[in-house]
């Protein structure tokens, strides 16, 4: 039956353990030294070797011939703990045993004597498991166990046990094992297996398992189905990830705000079977390194993940500030972290790129700073002056035509006589003067009217980007379907239908609009939203003064003096027989 390499490779005697020198020499010297503790407290992430260096420590204490506080594994009491059939030695885990029955039912058996063994031990894993009652069900008896008696408690949660259990115990913190040590234990593993790893594939296992050797062990037996030699690229395919030479050119595509290439290595990446979450982490892991060097250059080499070379971290961020690497680090963590509940991982995804590539599409008050540090940044290196534009054609002047108001009046030709005397023919003419009819004039815009009209149409277009800049992405989008138009101290907002109508009004969209637009226009302006297409904005013509009105009554028409002197000429009279009186 096939065993796991994890399983198989578990270590048997303290000099086996990997990383962990500093408890196990301490483990060694109080079994040597007949000094050991009645219980004890192993704390850590997983895969570590709690649970392993305690089954040792409890062969140890029953070793019938102990090496210098190490067992022998070779007498019956080490092979018995081994194969898992010693009665004197019990595992519990915590999490499926954490009631207080159980814990009750562990206490009253404790008190036997060991049928086999020297000492009998308990070791409970993910003792924080355990119910507040089931502590204190366990409280008294560790507190003051027989002399048989010794408990070994593990955990990856210190802060969630008991105070009163931690000061009855002896704690020992194992700490994440160093990539260095895991890549000489996954190679040994590797020979011993007979897979032909390379340095570069163990260097990527030991990475991807961060700190836990178990993991790695778990990482190489997935990956040993590969044929041949398993190198970092076969590694990389296998486990879906980027890898770090396409994770830098993604990252540079992120710094030079080159939205289609990134958008397009990430698809590269994606239809190539990479995880999304695998991907995204990696470019995480690259913004921390160059974070790091970015605030500390010299100090800050040891904390890096030695996954690229600091040449190449150096020459890729040597133009940007730390607040850009900040922000591009914080925005990636808080993806990955939203991705297991995400409904389309690769759309978030890609909306991260877009964000990490356009500050200003975060809405908040980071892409702001980010923004004025761009503009700061091009101020100091000086901004170029904008070439001169050249001088606009001059237009051909456009004769006018006359108005109505401009023509000269017509000749005024009194009325016939009523009776004529001998040659010569009266003609009174009123004192008053006919005025000729004029024909209407066509309605007129006033200059006043126009430049009211100009800036009540332009001024939406003008301020529609810092109507942008405030809200939020959902309310940009229903503001792109809407036109405005300014006009008596009201902004009246003319939407595409009464769904973008509901969706913008709201206080935070209105308050916006009002506070803008009355900053712009230099008055308080009233918002109102209503459904339609804005027609042309003219205000309307100035009413007629009252001294217009009052004007006297027309006089009835008159027939025209031509037309009266035509019909004269044609019926011969001559015309220096009258006279204009």
């Amino acid at each position: 039956m096939y065993q796991a390499l994890y399983r198989k490779w578990r270590p048997k005697t303290f000099d086996e353990v990997v990383g962990q020198a500093h408890i196990t020499e301490t483990l060694r010297r109080q079994v040597a030294e007949g000094r050991t503790a009645h219980a004890y407290l192993f704390t850590g992430t997983r895969g570590t070797g709690k649970t392993t260096c305690a089954r040792i420590l409890a062969k140890a204490i029953n070793c019938l011939n102990p090496i210098n506080g190490a067992p022998c594994c070779q007498c019956e009491a080490c092979r018995s703990i081994d194969e898992g059939r010693a009665l004197d030695v019990t595992e519990l885990d915590a999490a499926s045993n954490n009631g207080v029955d159980q814990v009750r039912a562990l206490r009253e058996e404790a008190v036997y004597t060991p049928s086999v063994l020297k000492k009998r031990v308990y070791i409970i894993d993910e003792v924080h498991m355990l119910s507040t009652a089931a502590f204190n069900a366990l409280l008294k008896i560790l507190e003051e166990p027989p002399e048989h008696l010794m408990f070994i408690l593990a955990t990856t949660e210190l802060h969630k046990v008991p105070a009163t259990i931690l000061s009855r115990c002896q704690r020992f913190a194992f700490k994440r094992i160093l990539p260095r040590d895991m890549e000489q234990q996954l190679l040994t593993v590797a020979r011993a297996e007979s897979i032909d790893l390379t340095n570069d594939g163990a260097e990527i296992l030991a990475r991807m398992a961060n700190g836990a050797l178990r993991d790695a062990l778990s990482l190489l037996d997935q990956c040993r189905v590969v044929e041949g030699t398993l190198n970092g690229t076969a590694v990389l395919d296998v486990l879906g990830l980027a890898g770090s030479v396409q994770t830098m050119e993604l990252m540079r595509c992120v710094l030079g705000r080159d939205v289609p290439s990134a958008l397009a290595l990430f698809d590269s990446l994606y239809r190539s079977g990479k995880d999304v979450a695998a991907t995204l982490g990696e470019l995480s892991d690259l913004g921390r390194d160059l974070t790091i060097m970015k605030a500390a250059p010299e100090g800050g080499a040891a904390l890096l993940t030695g996954l690229y070379d600091r040449k190449a971290l150096a020459e890729l961020g040597k133009n940007e500030s730390i607040h850009r690497f900040l922000y591009i680090t914080s925005t990636l963590q808080a993806c990955c972290a939203a991705l297991p509940d995400s409904f389309h991982p690769r759309t978030d995804a890609e909306l991260c790129l877009l964000k990490l590539c356009d500050e200003s599409l975060s809405g908040d008050l980071l892409g702001l700073t980010q923004r004025i540090e761009r503009l700061e940044e091009q101020l100091q290196n000086g901004v170029p002056a904008p070439a001169p534009r050249k001088p606009a054609p001059k237009a051909t002047p456009v004769r006018e035509m006359p108005r109505y108001d401009d023509e000269p009046p017509l000749p005024e030709e009194p009325p016939l006589p009523d009776e004529p005397s001998g040659r010569e023919r009266v003609f009174d003419v009123p004192e008053e003067p006919v005025r000729q009819a004029k024909r209407p004039a066509p309605p007129k815009t006033t200059q006043a009217a126009a430049s009211a009209s100009a800036t009540d149409t332009g001024l939406w277009d003008q301020l529609i980007n810092q109507y942008k800049g405030r809200l939020s992405v959902n309310h940009r989008v229903f503001l792109n379907m809407a036109k405005g138009v300014v006009g008596d101290g009201v902004l009246t907002v003319y939407c595409n239908n009464d769904f973008v109508r509901d969706s913008l009004n709201n206080d935070a969209v209105l308050t916006v609009l009002r506070e803008v637009t009355s900053s712009a226009a230099g008055r308080d302006v009233r918002v109102d939203l209503t459904v339609g297409t804005p027609a042309a904005v003219i205000r309307p013509a100035a009413q007629p003064s009252p001294a217009e009105t009052s004007a006297p009554s027309p006089v009835p028409p008159v027939e025209p003096a031509t037309d009266r002197l035509d019909e004269l000429v044609r019926s011969g009279s001559q015309l220096d027989h009258f006279k204009i009186k």
